[in-house]
């Protein structure tokens, strides 16, 4: 089975969620099974593993509805894209598109690194389902990262093929063992972006009334933003990291007493998993996604209370602390890239084994180059 596996959405610098969940999946997919990576500019291989790839064209690309003819030269026998926005007219192979959420139906401010006209693009694919639809429903199975969107896809009718979760997961942070002892830091750390729908202004309150304790913001921030949080609250320590290495970031997390997010919604939410893995317990927002992830080892506030989130934060320090350490480990022993990619690998192997039961359909039959290719 020639398996080709989608790595254009890996950036150039530094993960975001997306590119994690390429990465991740793909180095240990590619452990498994042989695998040829699809990429889009050399600069990605930086963040990906030593496996054979193909130049393509970018997904930005206006070639992107006729991506196909490209990746036809490869002959494959399945295709596994982390984005559901692939191009499939002409296609000669199995064709497996991912979901990992559907925030931007609720919350419909793109992403500010794309430029103006996709820009425009999202937020008028956003504006109904049928775009969705449509797309999903020239594939030949949907891969979503949670339970949670599963049940959202399958309330909306977004498609009519089989839905299956290959879950999300974190990167192994550290070799520390589990059961150290509560930090005295009083540091609350957020990973997350800073858009509205990630509900930043309740970790600010919350803060200003948790004296002692430090809100940590790790990632990149601009000026203004900065100033308008520092404005809402100026009794609450705020320290912004504008950005951080993985680490920095492991050891201002690893210090922390907990992990804290008052997000609206999310389609996982990996930093989650991450400070679980560390026995960092986890003070997130009531939703379903987070009690999917988080389990019995979380506490929950409601997202629009300050006070909820604080007094969450004070029943750590109450003695709570090791007990939630403890849970987390554990929790966080759901997901993990092995498994993920062990199930991804069955699937793709379904796919391929419908295309030789449909004998004489022209998908996914023949041969072609490995290792690396030139750019086609």
């Amino acid at each position: 089975m020639r398996i080709v596996f989608d790595c254009r959405y890996t950036r150039l610098d530094r993960h975001d969620g997306i590119s994690r969940y390429t990465a991740g999946l793909v180095t240990e997919l590619g452990k498994l099974h042989p695998v040829t990576m699809l990429i889009s500019d050399h600069r990605q291989l930086e963040l990906l593993p030593d496996l054979p790839w193909q130049l393509v064209s970018a997904p930005t690309s206006i070639r992107e509805p006729f991506i196909a003819r490209q990746i036809n030269q490869l002959r494959p026998d399945v295709v596994f894209t982390p984005m559901q926005t692939m191009g499939s007219w002409g296609r000669r192979y199995r064709l497996l598109l991912t979901v990992h959420d559907l925030i931007y139906y609720r919350n419909r401010t793109p992403p500010r690194d794309l430029p103006g006209l996709l820009r425009l693009t999202w937020r008028l694919y956003h504006l109904s389902w049928w775009p969705q639809r449509m797309l999903l429903n020239r594939a030949d199975g949907v891969v979503t990262v949670s339970e949670t969107t599963r049940g959202l896809i399958l309330e909306n009718r977004l498609t009519r093929k089989p839905v299956t979760v290959i879950h999300n997961a974190a990167d192994t942070l550290s070799t520390r063992p589990a059961g150290h002892p509560a930090p005295r830091t009083g540091r609350l750390v957020y990973m997350g972006s800073f858009m509205p729908y990630k509900n930043v202004d309740t970790l600010v309150r919350a803060a200003a009334q948790l004296p002692g304790h430090e809100l940590h913001l790790m990632s990149r921030v601009s000026d203004q933003e900065r100033e308008r949080l520092s404005a809402l609250a100026p009794q609450a320590t705020l320290v912004f990291h504008d950005g951080v290495t993985d680490e920095e970031y492991v050891r201002v997390l690893e210090s922390a007493t907990a992990l804290v997010t008052a997000s609206l919604d999310e389609g996982f939410g990996i930093p989650l998993v991450e400070a679980m893995s560390l026995g960092i317990p986890v003070v997130v927002s009531d939703i379903p996604i987070f009690r999917e992830i988080g389990g019995g080892a979380a506490l929950y506030f409601d997202p629009t209370s300050a006070d909820a989130l604080a007094l969450a934060v004070r029943r750590l320090a109450a003695g709570e602390w090791a007990a939630r350490s403890a849970a987390s480990v554990n929790e966080a022993k759901r997901f993990t890239w092995r498994d993920s990619a062990r199930r991804l690998l069955d699937l793709l192997t379904e796919a391929e084994s419908e295309t030789t039961a449909e004998s004489g359909a022209g998908i996914g039959s023949g041969t072609g180059a490995e290792g690396r290719v030139q750019p086609v």
